[in-house]
Formats: structure tokens, C-alpha cells, sequence
């Protein structure tokens, strides 16, 4: 369920909240492939599953880059602000993969209002984002994600 916001001041009152979780979904290899076409990204641990199977991981696994760029698909299944002119992605502060994404595992984000700041109209809100892989103890991805939401 997506934990909505009536406005941007209401995420002050927020900060060091669970927002909740997106949807699992299944990272496959077609979606591996896809992305390391469009990044150019062509090592063989994401796109020879021949060669990856007797690799270090046993299997292809996703692209950090990818993992993260999920992170995209997951926010707005977590969080909504409304009564906004615009949302701004501003950046990171900081990005983490303490585990790979084996292909057809399965993953989901939860997400945490780290800091709320005010800028020039309106605030500028951290949330950390962690990514979870189902069945593992170690996350894929933990990134500090800067948003911006304008009045």
C-alpha cells in the first residue's frame, strides 16, 4: 500500500518512518540483457550464462546499476506526495551493494524518510531505499535517494 503524503510539509511530521514496500518482481535475463544494451555494459557475469554458470556467482547476475534503477520503479509504489507542483529526483548520497541479484530472483524495496529539509519552495526529503532479495539476509541495494517536492 502506498503511504501517501497530503503535501510536502506533512513529510517533516514523517521523518524516521517505514513508508512500507513495493511489489516483488523477478529480475530475468531478458531484463539484464535489455539494460546492459542500453548502458553498453556487456560483462560476461550479466550476459554469458554459459560462462556465468561456472563463475563466482553461479549464474548471471544484474547489473548494480540496474538494481538501483529498479529503485525508480519501487518509489512510487511506496510513496506519493500530492498537493506538489513537481517531484525532482536530485541525486544519492549514498549507494551500497552489499549483495548480487542472481538472475530469477525475485525483489522489492522498502523505503525509510531519513531527513526532511526546507528549500527554496518547498523541501527536499532523503529516503533510504533497500532493496531486498526474497529468501536473502543481505540486501541488493541501499541507497540514500534526494527528492525534492516543490509547493
Amino acid at each position: 500500500m502506498t503511504t501517501v503524503f497530503a503535501n510536502p510539509d506533512a513529510l517533516i511530521h514523517a521523518v524516521g518512518k517505514h513508508l512500507g514496500h513495493s511489489a516483488w518482481v523477478t529480475i530475468d535475463q531478458s531484463r539484464i540483457n535489455l539494460f546492459a544494451e542500453s548502458t553498453g555494459d556487456h560483462q560476461w557475469i550479466h550476459v554469458d550464462p554459459t560462462r556465468a554458470v561456472a563463475g563466482p556467482f553461479g549464474a548471471t547476475i544484474a547489473h548494480g546499476y540496474l538494481t538501483l534503477a529498479m529503485t525508480n520503479q519501487f518509489l512510487p509504489q511506496i510513496m506519493r506526495v500530492d498537493g506538489i507542483s513537481m517531484g525532482i529526483n536530485y541525486g544519492v548520497d549514498r549507494v551500497r551493494f552489499p549483495s548480487p541479484v542472481v538472475v530469477g530472483s525475485r525483489i522489492r524495496a522498502g523505503a525509510e524518510l531519513v531527513r526532511v529539509d526546507e528549500v527554496a519552495g518547498g523541501v527536499q526529503a532523503v529516503i533510504r531505499v533497500i532493496v531486498e532479495i526474497e529468501g536473502s539476509d543481505r540486501p541488493a541495494c541501499v541507497v540514500d535517494s534526494v527528492s525534492r517536492f516543490l509547493r
